[in-house]
């Protein structure tokens, strides 16, 4: 287990680098200058040619991207002289917007971004799961028909219309829930569920459905194995044949799924964050993409990149914890 995991970090190393090549490629080939951008409409030549030192965009691109990859590990000195601007590890350089630290830029939206997704994981997985569980267990009969029209139809809504219904339901209409307004976990753990339930809610219904369909099929598969029924034959109580031998072995698909749609979800979800107004990372690239902040839009896309292959380790793992027979 301990070569598999250095192996697959080695693997997660690599993956990484090749992301912010063809990221930084993209940039590279991409007609807008940055430096321009910063240096405004009335910009002499001389200014516009000490800008683009100043960014190190006067040097070749592996000489750039060897740079970059340097100051995320060691940190970074960036132009020279009196302008020389030091970056602290991990430095993924600055906003063209307003100059301020991408790693610190992220570091503050990290908590909203994650507040939001693991809020959201646990809905779906609950709703999700239980919902899958049921209709498989009463395979064929109008409950199961039931959860899985329902579950389509969750499916087929956009999360921007079930945000909105959200909202005009439960807060323009009823007034049972606060328009959401980000609160820190650490300032009132009320205050920050209440305002992130309808975030969550939008996020789970449409996850949920996914995982309820998901679940029932992995579900009825695992009910129809050769040790299912000896299980039964043994005299095992229900509840011990579908919790602990059944939905074990049928969370593996799920646990794949999972893993995917929560390291996605951690480097924000801009539909939600941008209906809801909750200032998550999501926000935050849909900001640097309508501006051009390159910097930024890199920092995001690494940062989302690691998640997901971070969790996708993650669950590689957790499968000979889930289902015995993945460790031989």
């Amino acid at each position: 287990m301990i070569l598999y995991t250095a192996r697959r970090l080695l693997g997660v190393v690599g993956v990484l680098l090749a992301i912010a090549a063809v990221t930084f490629t993209v940039f590279y080939v991409l007609p807008s200058d940055p430096a321009a951008a910063a240096c405004g409409k009335s910009c002499s030549t001389e200014r516009l040619e000490a800008i683009r030192a100043h960014m190190g965009l006067d040097q070749p691109l592996w000489r750039q991207f060897a740079d970059f990859v340097t100051g995320v590990f060691t940190g970074r000195t960036m132009g020279s002289g009196q302008y020389a601007l030091h970056c602290d590890f991990p430095c993924l350089g600055y906003s063209y917007e307003n100059s301020e630290a991408v790693w610190d830029l992220l570091m503050d939206r990290l908590p909203v971004s994650a507040s939001l997704a693991l809020g959201a994981a646990v809905l779906w997985l609950l709703l999700g799961l239980g919902a899958g569980v049921a209709a498989a267990l009463r395979k064929d009969t109008l409950t199961d028909k039931a959860l899985m029209v329902g579950a389509v139809a969750a499916a087929s809504m956009p999360v921007y219309f079930t945000s909105m219904m959200l909202i005009y339901g439960l807060i323009r209409v009823a007034g049972l829930l606060p328009y959401p307004q980000y609160v820190p976990f650490a300032d009132d753990p009320a205050h920050w569920a209440s305002n992130l339930l309808l975030p969550w809610l939008a996020l789970a219904v449409l996850y949920a459905a996914m995982y309820a369909r998901q679940s029932r099929g992995s579900m009825i598969e695992t009910m129809a194995e050769p040790y299912i029924r000896t299980a039964r034959a043994k005299g095992l109580p229900r509840r011990t044949v579908v919790v602990k031998h059944a939905l074990r072995a049928g969370m593996t698909p799920i646990l794949t799924i999972f893993g995917m749609d929560l390291g996605g979800l951690l480097a924000g979800a801009v539909i939600t964050e941008s209906i809801f107004g909750l200032p998550g990372i999501g926000r935050l690239f849909y900001g640097a993409l309508s501006t051009g902040d390159q910097p930024v839009i890199l920092g995001v896309t690494l940062l989302a990149a690691t998640f997901i292959v971070v969790a996708n380790l993650a669950v590689d793992l957790l499968y000979a914890v889930v289902d015995p027979r993945v460790r031989f």
